[in-house]
């Protein structure tokens, strides 16, 4: 058996100010996707890229970047198992 803690991801919990400090650091990219995804509903990447004229590239590198800093989470949709749909962690 393992005595490691268990492994939580640094989204879990972000208060509005730890929030807004992590995005602060990113490329403006990041801030217009992070701006995209605060309606209620997760969107795929190629959602994501129409609604922030982003071209398909940018909107991953984007992601990755919300992911590495722990902004952002992900789940495979509902309506398309083929595809992740996206959600922030605020």
């Amino acid at each position: 058996m393992s005595t490691s803690p268990v492994e939580t991801k640094p989204q879990d919990h972000l208060t509005q100010a730890e929030f807004r400090d992590r995005l602060r650091e990113l490329p403006p990219s990041a801030k217009l996707v992070a701006k995209v995804l605060e309606g209620d509903e997760p969107l795929s990447q190629g959602q994501l890229a129409e609604e922030s004229l982003l071209p398909d590239r940018t909107v991953r590198y984007a992601l990755n970047r919300l992911d590495d800093s722990g902004l952002i989470g992900s789940r495979y949709s509902f309506k398309d198992a083929r595809k992740q749909v996206y959600y922030l962690n605020a």
